[in-house]
């Protein structure tokens, strides 16, 4: 170990470092500023910061560090290192020289969203860091493998593996068993996993078990295929490197580019059947066997243009809603119930929706109208899902005085430019709902033909404007249609440098930087 950290960059040496200072690790000098008040007589440790040390110094200092895991860290450290250096050379080197296969971990890696959701926390001690092996075999390898995992959560409010399987690129089942998550479970999922507590009577099958399993399937210069791979891996406690995101490698139409289809709609666009029915439970070795058939289809087919996604018309129930979600574990109901104003006609659905240390529920109004009204009241920062559903951040504050951030949905997307006023249809809606509107609501009561009669009369009297012949006129209009173009498009990159800003939070609230 000390010829690795002799041998090591002082990239690599910071950051073991770093890394120490926020683990509040010491070794037999102390801690980092400890270490440096007893070896610098002129700066002390007043100069804490490891960029601005020399190697020689950074060296000396995980030198004093002894202990078996304290060596098994760095060890992972320095291997996660290798592999994103391996990684980035790969990356770097990309031309006509490297397989379609690796092509797709190009493309993946370079997804807007692949920094944030594929930086894991490698070096605590239950974590296993596969080796990637040298860059020549890499480029050589094109074995793949794709997996999916089933979660549950647990009591302390994380997520456990309970079921995974794991093909082949011929379809072969490597890996198909039920995992015991060893400590106390709060919601199986069973609608969703399709595992229940029956199920797991008498598993003697540990998360280390599958470790060690998928340790020997992911040799040196496998790629791993998954959809939405970043939770199996999180799930698993696995860093493995050269991977396929099948969300990452389609371009979806009329899609901002960190928009990440769902599996079953891709299988839907690409292969032309849905693996599962709406609502029907997750069937483990077809999202395994979905996501290679996904990834052979990209390498045969190349589907290099914008893919349609099929889009879901939603039932009128679901538009007097608004979704509730990223919502921490300690809120209750009654607490939700504060995001809106008494006098409004809310109830919070009791049924809590569990995802990792988040919750998500709905709130529920009369009528589509009302739920649109609730929303626009709320006071928070405007934003959009991957599906382009707008969404509002807001600010909660609990009885104990303490503020927490929820996220505010609604459950469709609205056109550009969409207006507020309701129209005949929402005022329908509302009286199948069981509301009367408002008279100052209702629109002028006229035939529905004397509109169209002035409508089309509006059309006719439209007169070119002043100085432009109407031979010019579809000119003119071909450049408000570019201008309202160019502005979409901007709007898009705004969409998409808000994102990034994002990322870049999260990504540094993670690492403690």
């Amino acid at each position: 170990m000390e010829k690795a950290i002799a041998k090591g960059d002082k990239e690599v040496l910071v950051k073991i470092v770093k890394l120490c200072q926020t683990q509040n690790m010491k070794g037999s000098e102390g801690g980092w500023k400890e270490f440096l008040s007893t070896h610098d007589s002129k700066f002390g440790s007043s100069l804490g910061d490891p960029t601005r040390r020399s190697v020689d110094i950074l060296v000396a200092f995980l030198k004093t560090f002894t202990k078996e895991e304290d060596m098994k860290f760095f060890t992972k450290v320095i291997k996660m290192h290798e592999n994103q250096k391996t990684m980035e050379e790969l990356i770097k080197r990309a031309g006509h020289k490297e397989s379609p296969q690796q092509r797709l971990v190009c493309l993946t890696y370079s997804h807007p969203l692949y920094p944030k959701y594929y930086s894991f926390p490698s070096y605590n001690e239950e974590w296993v860091v596969t080796r990637m092996g040298k860059y020549s075999k890499i480029l050589r390898s094109k074995s793949m493998i794709a997996i999916d995992c089933e979660m549950v959560l647990c009591e302390d409010g994380s997520e456990a593996v309970v079921k995974v399987c794991a093909v082949d690129e011929d379809m072969e089942v490597k890996l198909d068993v039920l995992v015991n998550p060893m400590k106390a479970v709060s919601d199986y999922r069973t609608d969703i996993t399709g595992v229940s507590a029956c199920d797991l009577e008498g598993v003697t099958l540990c998360l280390s078990d599958v470790q060690k399993t998928m340790k020997k399937l992911l040799k040196p210069g496998t790629i791993l295929v998954g959809h939405s791979l970043h939770h199996d891996l999180e799930a698993l406690r696995i860093d493995h490197r050269r991977v396929i995101d099948t969300s990452f490698i389609f371009t979806c139409l009329d899609k901002p580019s960190y928009y990440t289809p769902s599996l079953n709609n891709l299988c839907k666009s690409i292969l032309g059947y849905y693996i599962r029915e709406e609502g029907a439970p997750h069937v483990c070795l077809d999202d395994a066997r979905g996501s290679m058939k996904l990834v052979k289809a990209k390498l045969e087919h190349g589907f290099n243009d914008p893919i349609v996604i099929p889009s879901k018309n939603l039932p009128k129930t679901e538009l007097v809603k608004l979704l509730l979600h990223n919502i921490p574990m300690v809120v209750s109901c009654q607490e939700l119930r504060k995001l809106f104003p008494h006098e409004c006609a809310v109830e919070i659905e009791a049924t809590l929706r569990s995802k990792g240390s988040k919750i998500s529920t709905f709130a529920i109004f009369k009528s589509s109208r009302e739920a649109n009204e609730a929303f626009e009241i709320l006071e928070g920062e405007m934003e959009k899902d991957s599906d382009g559903r707008p969404q509002k951040r807001v600010q909660l504050q609990l009885s104990s005085g303490t503020f927490v951030s929820v996220c505010v949905r609604k459950m469709k997307v609205e056109p550009a430019g969409a207006s507020c006023i309701p129209t005949k249809k929402s005022i329908e809606e509302e009286i199948e709902f069981g509301e009367e509107p408002a008279a100052s609501d209702l629109p002028e009561k006229r035939p529905i033909q004397d509109e169209i009669k002035a409508s089309k009369r509006q059309k006719k009297v439209i007169k070119c404007p002043s100085g432009i012949s109407e031979g010019n006129l579809d000119s003119e209009c071909k450049h408000v249609e570019e201008i309202e173009r160019l502005n979409k498009k901007l709007r898009q990159r705004d969409e998409e440098i808000k994102n990034l800003h994002k990322i870049l939070s999260s990504l540094t609230r993670k690492h403690g930087l």
